[in-house]
């Protein structure tokens, strides 16, 4: 991974890594090929695959049950926010029989972004058991389908448990500029947890 060094002389401070390896989680169906493909700004390279007889009885459709296609391995985008940082993006598989990939994954990420759907929020937990595990830092998106109750935000942070620190925040997978506030909150608040404040240090992850 690059880093941006200050040029202002004073210590060869690192500020902010010139590119970034960011994971998009979530469960089965909650919109991460949707989101990488939004704001990528090159051609996604995606896993999809049909739903095939393998997952009867093992992936949970409720909910979802318009849904025909899976992501089998990762879903690869990446996003220039300015000439010095660019944003690799990784989602993640959501069912549960391929979590042997995110170690493998999260290897080198500074963060990621647990995307969430109201209508089926119990799936969100194994992602944030992981990074809370892994001390990842990330924020929770809530990906806004037309048919899921509204709750608040204070509602969805309580109903995941979450530690007050962690963002939590509305989007729309499928709208660019959405999509893209979430990843600049998330590498906000990677950066705060951190500690990376120019003066070369750097906190406790």
């Amino acid at each position: 991974m690059d880093y941006a060094h200050s040029d202002d002389g004073r210590d060869g401070a690192v500020t902010l890594p010139t590119a970034i390896k960011i994971l998009v989680a979530g469960g089965f169906g909650v919109g991460k090929t949707t989101l990488v493909a939004a704001v990528s700004e090159t051609r996604p390279l995606q896993t999809e695959e049909l739903l095939s007889e393998r997952g009867i009885g093992v992936d949970d459709l409720d909910g979802v049950e318009s849904k025909s296609t899976t992501t089998v391995a990762m879903d690869f985008g990446r996003i220039t926010f300015d000439q010095d940082l660019v944003l690799y993006l990784f989602g993640t598989p959501g069912q549960g029989r391929f979590w042997f990939i995110w170690d493998e994954l999260a290897l080198g990420a500074l963060g990621a972004v647990v995307l969430a759907d109201t209508r089926r929020l119990a799936d969100c937990f194994p992602s944030v058991d992981y990074f809370e595990e892994h001390h990842l830092p990330f924020v929770v998106a809530v990906n806004c389908f037309a048919d899921a109750r509204k709750y608040s935000l204070g509602e969805v942070q309580q109903a995941l448990n979450l530690d007050p620190g962690v963002p939590v925040m509305l989007c729309d997978a499928r709208d660019r500029e959405s999509s893209k506030e979430v990843l600049i909150a998330l590498v906000e608040h990677a950066m705060k947890r951190r500690g990376t404040r120019g003066d070369g240090q750097e906190g406790e992850h």
